[in-house]
């Protein structure tokens, strides 16, 4: 690992402790003014790195950039690789690309501050602009069949509803089967995509996609995501991405022990209850929403009465 990052990684651990030159250039095993050459860099790059007069050197407590070095600060399991992008086509292809070329650890994950071709459901993209959202993809080795990814979905669900409401201090909704509603709008997404073996049905590693929408982009929402699409904070909200990321990638590691539906997936269900239309190729039909069985199926009465049990589905909400 190079100074920077060591140095970077150090700060992240101590945010808002002074930490002397010598200190850090001892622990560093580097000179000072190498411990210099790194905080000008680490300057350059945007981070707010005060000097203090016979104390040393603190990363403000009001940073708020990705790195891999500050995720890794807040993951309980260490061995996960990390990977951070300013701009990215795709957090799941790149990880999914890494995965097929070599066995990366159980949780790594890829997080970017802007993707240009985030993945949405059926080949959609997810709109990721850049310093409003937090865009992140994790490695699992989940020891499950195809037929069982509903639970990975779930869990992942589950996961962000946490982080969000240790982080940021919201409450989010979970719309059956992968998105989280707040105020009857979309605010996050969730994409999990598995390669499996053909023979035996057994998935060999899965991808989880999470977008966030944080904040409310600059000029506000595209044409089609205006009015449906919504946001976590305000401006005037801080929260720490880094620390919102290993929070999401740790809640989701402990879900995916699990062989179930986690319960607190059916209880932040908003659909029970509601007209939804699902959405089945080129056409779509009106349901009214029963429950959610605890295997994740939702039971759906049709409008002739008849009673439905689906599997998964496109399904957008009656307001």
């Amino acid at each position: 690992m190079a100074t920077k990052s060591k140095l970077l990684e150090m700060l992240e651990k101590n945010r808002g402790v002074c930490l002397s030159g010598e200190k850090l250039a001892q622990q560093l095993g580097v000179s000072r003014a190498a411990v210099w050459k790194a905080i000008k860099q680490l300057r350059e790059e945007g981070y707010e790195i005060c000097a203090v007069t016979n104390k040393g050197y603190t990363l403000t407590e009001g940073n708020d950039i990705l790195s891999s070095e500050a995720i890794r600060c807040f993951l309980e399991h260490g061995e996960a690789e990390v990977q951070v992008f300013q701009e990215i086509s795709s957090t799941s292809q790149v990880l999914k690309q890494m995965a097929m070329e070599k066995k990366l650890p159980h949780g790594s994950v890829v997080a970017a501050n802007c993707q240009n071709r985030g993945k949405g459901r059926k080949g959609r993209r997810f709109y990721s602009p850049g310093n409003s959202g937090l865009y992140l993809s994790v490695l699992l080795y989940p020891q499950k069949t195809a037929g069982e990814s509903l639970t990975i979905t779930a869990a992942a669900a589950v996961a962000v509803c946490r982080a969000v409401e240790a982080c940021c201090g919201k409450t989010l909704g979970i719309k059956w089967v992968n998105d989280l509603y707040l105020h009857e709008k979309k605010v996050c997404g969730i994409l999990t995509e598995a390669v499996t073996d053909f023979e035996t049905g057994d998935i060999e590693f899965a991808v989880v996609g999470i977008g966030l929408n944080l904040y409310e982009p600059e000029g506000g929402f595209p044409g089609e995501l205006a009015g449906k699409a919504g946001n976590i904070l305000q401006r005037d909200e801080n929260v720490d991405r880094n620390r919102l990321a290993g929070c999401i990638v740790n809640e989701l590691l402990k879900e995916i022990e699990k062989n179930e539906i986690p319960k607190e997936y059916i209880q932040r269900n908003i659909v029970p209850g509601r007209w939804i239309l699902i959405r089945q190729g080129e056409t779509s039909r009106r349901v009214k929403a029963e429950r959610i069985l605890e295997d994740g199926r939702l039971l759906v009465i049709r409008e002739d009465g008849e009673k439905e049990l689906l599997q998964n589905g496109d399904v957008s909400l009656e307001l």
